[in-house]
């Protein structure tokens, strides 16, 4: 099975059920205010991936409305919901394992829980390719549910759907950060309780360095 093309399926299938749940994301409110502070430019470039319904995008335009946003996702009703949520965003249909294709450089980064759906080399290569879009300086926001790797497996939600999860440490996060030149300048957790399972969210702010 291509878990990737199941990933995409569920989140295309559950589009505004997803939307409906997680639109909200003042959780994490505290560390997106934390990123549009460290953003110094103004009118910056903003590339977020794996945007989902444009949650994200929706709370940091509210907070930055300068910000440029370029959005991708896989699944396209979500990037229908993100087009409708963020008028004035550009949201593109996009695998977010081929960004170096998209040929343009960004002030910032931002992927909220994609890499729960990637492998560990896929996750080694990802931030390679986040190094390779963000400008020198740019700064790179990244979370994703924290956990040995060794206890990835299928996880089945509340509709009964079953995807592939894949769980890093933060420590393996921060040395792939280094290797690739990216300095890590603040790391958050947020606990709560995902389908009756308590989950830990880690949250990681960094910055590529100037060269």
């Amino acid at each position: 099975m291509d878990e990737n093309a199941n990933a995409v399926s569920v989140f295309n299938k559950l589009a505004e059920l997803y939307q409906e749940k997680f639109m909200n994301v003042d959780l994490y409110g505290d560390t997106f205010d934390n990123f549009c502070e460290l953003v110094k430019e103004k009118n910056a470039a903003v590339f977020e991936i794996a945007c989902g319904p444009g949650n994200i995008s929706r709370y940091l335009l509210n907070k930055r409305p300068d910000f440029k946003i370029t959005g991708i996702d896989m699944a396209p009703k979500m990037i229908a919901l993100a087009r409708k949520n963020n008028p004035e965003g550009e949201f593109l249909v996009m695998d977010a394992r081929k960004i170096k294709g998209i040929n343009k450089d960004f002030d910032a980064v931002v992927c909220g829980f994609c890499l729960p759906y990637f492998t560990k080399s896929e996750t080694t290569q990802f931030i390679s390719d986040v190094a390779y879009v963000l400008k020198p300086g740019g700064i790179f926001y990244l979370s994703t549910i924290e956990d040995d790797h060794s206890k990835s497996g299928y996880r089945k939600g509340s509709t009964g759907d079953e995807v592939l999860m894949h769980y890093y440490e933060a420590s393996f996060l921060n040395d792939l950060l280094n290797t690739n030149g990216i300095d890590v300048l603040d790391v958050k957790r947020k606990d709560y309780i995902l389908n009756e399972t308590p989950v830990t969210d880690v949250v990681i702010i960094s910055r590529k360095k100037n060269n």
